[in-house]
């Protein structure tokens, strides 16, 4: 009983309707109007569960689940089952449901990470067969098709053409007695065919009168041409009557069969919609799931941001004043919260939202308050909220009070005094009983999972009694419920909490400067009632109130107000330097995401950068490739000699200059000294060599690059870092030759080393040869080419060849007895 008082006190139904709104068939909005409260937390957690896959699916599937199709026929199979036959209303309805579960189910087999729901409907069966057999005989009327039976295809032709020569025959009776007939149609009294005729020529038309208007100046006949017509058509209609009957019967007999499975697939539907409906309920109210915690594993109760359902919905629907939200955070040892403050301040407002919001967790719904949503699950919710004052039973509102708290105590298993029963012990489980006499029955053990919500407890009558009776009455539920929250005004219970540890003070603000409560919960400091504020804002005599206020005696009450004032005072410059610094931090979270997009903007446009220089020197080198191409594809193309050979290298040169990027960094200035030993570098030839010999008179060293020995000039050389060696000093009286090559005159002594025959080879052939014997016979210095007399065609190539190239100083024909014309003696640099 005081569970259905305390579900009627929080206007649980007004909640329960809400959700219905959001149900997408009948059968969920039946479910979602009576919502069962669950009696395991296990069932809460499942319901939980799928709200929240529900809720995800929602969010990622355009328009959401869809329900269409799917009706409720409960009693339709309840008749089924007792061997009734079933109207094809009711049996297109079972074929359409039959669909729509399955569209359904193929829509959550289709999705991912939805387990809860997909185990939900894995096991339901929807019958194709069935349901294609239903729409063979039953159309979108529910009438029975012509297609369902031969025999009744057959009755309905002759019924057509009955009813055709019916009307013809009264047709023509019409046109012929026209004079009688009061209008010219044809309609039905019962199951037979009658024309309007006037009462004063019915000897016109001769026949049954089946009715009279209310004036009685028409009467509605059925002329004796057609009686015999009529009664065909009576037979006919009843035997049609007859086929339908079978053909629904047969339809009937199959859903019998299969009753338990349609059944469960009503139940699964009405489960699936209405978690559907406690999805979109809580989309609407931008909650989020609760975490159901375990107190005895020290975890807080904590709700930020809390708003009441039922006063956001008044706020949003009707025009209400907007939901102001409190916080929740209870330690796991508290139980019980003392809320004090003045009237109209929100005190019963806190209470109620508590209260609900744990309901709604229970049946799974989410909670409008900011994540974390935290919150226990409470065996029993009992409320005690209101007057109960009533003059037909005589109840004064102490009275109410005292007879619903006794109702609470009884419901969480304090029993009554009675003159006998048993007094149970409790041993790891096991009881024991002896009689008693005279004492309390213990009938049940003690809920320890309860919240108790208690308004103005104590109040009603003498303030001393009073109090007295809410300390010890919040005292005995501190031992035996989870949490009690309970409000009142008396001071005496704001000491509780430095008695005892279990207990807290909270209490609703009050606004002294504008003389109205700001409805926000303020935690760890008791509040004032504020009477004489408040009546003054509500327009009391200002006379009145100033001679109460002189009523007001000064001592220890005066004083406690006073530091409670100063403690809000305090509290609330706490508030506004948390705001401070919270809109400080505010502001350094958005500079800090403004430096990191430009550092992410700079980075993307450094890539960019990167991507486009790229993407130039690619076109670059595709560009050169080409022409290197186009070039080789000249040499090729045209004469094959060391001229082509030089203009196509000209060529490549100037692609070089072209398309190679110009260094900016200047050459070092001259003013390296090679040494003994130093690793140097020849530009001209591309190698790095060893220094052998320090630099003689004429500018020359000896160098050994590889095995290779060689005199090479100071100018022809460089440091590995790019230096160019420093100039000798100039001799006095010194003349300066016009050429840089050595004045030292060569021996042309002939050896395997610096000769090369190239005879017989074309010139094409010839010059790689040749180009490896220079490099060869660079420490000698000159180099022996034989390539034969003949028609003069190859040395004439041989001759081209060494004019251009870098390394070959001069060159001249050999004497008679070297070879004369056969033979050309180069001399390199």
């Amino acid at each position: 009983m005081i569970q259905a008082e305390t579900l009627e006190l929080l206007e649980w139904s007004r909640l329960c309707q809400q959700v219905a709104t959001f149900a997408a068939t009948k059968l969920g909005t039946i479910a979602a109007r009576n919502l069962v409260i669950p009696q395991q937390s296990s069932v809460s957690l499942q319901l939980l569960a799928q709200t929240k896959e529900v809720y995800d699916l929602e969010t990622r599937l355009t328009g959401g689940l869809s329900f269409d199709g799917i009706e409720d026929f409960g009693d339709a199979l309840e008749r089924a089952a007792v061997q009734g036959m079933l109207s094809g209303r009711e049996l297109h309805e079972i074929a359409t449901t039959l669909a729509g579960m399955r569209k359904l189910r193929r829509t959550l087999d289709s999705e991912e990470n939805i387990p809860v729901l997909q185990a939900l409907i894995a096991d339901v069966r929807t019958y194709p067969e069935l349901e294609q057999d239903i729409y063979h005989c039953i159309d979108d009327r529910g009438d029975v098709t012509d297609r369902s039976s031969d025999k009744l295809a057959e009755v309905r032709v002759k019924l057509k053409g009955l009813r055709e020569r019916i009307y013809q025959l009264l047709n023509g009776l019409i046109q012929r007695q026209s004079n009688a007939i009061q209008q010219p149609l044809i309609t039905q009294r019962g199951d037979r065919f009658v024309i309007p005729v006037k009462a004063s020529h019915k000897d016109a038309v001769p026949g049954v009168v089946h009715d009279t208007s209310g004036s009685g100046s028409t009467l509605y006949v059925e002329p004796h041409q057609i009686i015999n017509l009529g009664n065909q058509l009576r037979q006919l209609q009843r035997q049609e009557q007859r086929e339908i009957e079978i053909v629904l019967m047969a339809l009937t007999t199959k859903v019998t069969e299969v009753v338990d499975d349609l059944e469960h697939l009503l139940v699964v539907a009405t489960k699936i919609d209405l978690a559907t409906a406690r999805a979109r309920y809580s989309l609407w109210l931008e909650a989020n799931p609760p975490r159901l915690i375990e107190r005895a594993a020290h975890e807080y109760i904590t709700l930020r941001q809390l708003r009441h359902p039922l006063l956001i919905w008044k706020h949003r629907h009707e025009e209400g004043a907007p939901v102001v939200p409190i916080d929740l955070s209870i330690r796991p040892d508290i139980r019980v919260v003392t809320i004090t403050g003045p009237n109209t301040g929100g005190k019963t407002v806190t209470l109620k939202t508590l209260a609900i919001v744990a309901l709604m967790a229970k049946v799974g719904l989410f909670i409008p308050a900011r994540e974390p949503v935290e919150i226990p699950w409470f065996d029993l919710i009992l409320a005690d909220i209101g007057d109960e004052q009533s003059l037909q039973q005589s109840l004064s509102t102490f009275s109410g009070h005292i007879r619903r708290i006794g109702r609470i105590l009884d419901a969480i298993g304090e029993g009554e005094y009675g003159s006998g029963g048993v007094r149970e012990y409790g041993n790891s489980g096991v009881a024991e009983y002896e009689s008693i006499e005279n004492e309390r029955v213990i009938n049940t053990p003690p809920n320890p999972s309860s919240l108790i919500l208690l308004d103005e407890v104590g109040a009603g009558t003498d303030p001393a009694e009073g109090s007295a009776l809410a300390i010890a009455l919040l005292q005995y539920l501190a031992d035996r419920a989870m949490l009690t929250i309970a409000s009142t005004h008396y001071g005496e219970l704001k000491a509780l909490k430095y008695q005892d540890s279990r207990f807290e003070n909270a209490s609703v603000e009050f606004d002294d400067v504008n003389l109205a409560p700001t409805y926000r919960l303020l935690w760890g400091i008791p509040g004032r009632s504020n009477a004489l504020s408040i009546a003054q804002r509500l327009g009391l005599n200002l006379e009145v109130i100033e001679n109460a206020r002189s009523q007001v005696v000064l001592g220890a009450t005066q004083e406690v107000n006073e530091v409670i004032a100063g403690l809000e005072a305090q509290r609330r410059s706490q508030e506004t330097k948390a705001n401070e610094a919270a809109t400080i931090l505010k502001q350094a979270e958005a500079f800090y995401l403004e430096v990191s997009q430009k550092a992410a903007q700079l980075q993307a446009r450094e890539q960019e950068l990167k991507l486009n220089q790229e993407r130039a020197i690619q076109a670059a080198i595709a560009e050169a490739k080409g022409e290197i191409a186009q070039v080789i594809r000249q040499l090729q193309q045209g004469p094959q000699t060391a001229q082509a050979a030089q203009k196509a290298t000209s060529g490549l040169d100037g692609l070089t200059d072209r398309h190679l990027p110009t260094k900016s960094t200047p050459k070092p200035p001259p003013g390296f000294n090679p040494q003994i030993g130093d690793r140097i570098r020849i530009p001209k030839i591309g190698q790095k060599a060893e220094v052998l010999s320090p630099v003689d008179d004429n500018g020359n060293l000896n160098v050994k690059f590889g095995i290779m020995k060689m005199n090479v000039a100071l100018a022809d050389i460089e440091s590995l870092t790019g230096e160019k060696a420093a100039p000798l000093p100039k001799k006095s009286g010194a003349k300066v030759a016009g050429k840089s090559h050595p004045v030292v005159p060569v021996v042309a002594i002939r050896t395997s080393t610096n000769t090369v025959d190239i005879r017989g080879k074309r010139v094409e052939n010839a010059e790689p040869e040749i180009e490896r014997a220079i490099s060869q016979a660079y420490q000698s210095g000159i180099m022996w080419v034989i390539h034969g007399k003949g028609t003069g065609k190859l040395r004439e190539g041989v001759h081209e060849f060494l004019t251009y190239h870098p390394q070959v100083d001069r060159f001249e024909l050999a004497g008679e007895k070297d070879g004369g014309g056969g033979v050309t003696i180069a001399y390199l640099k």
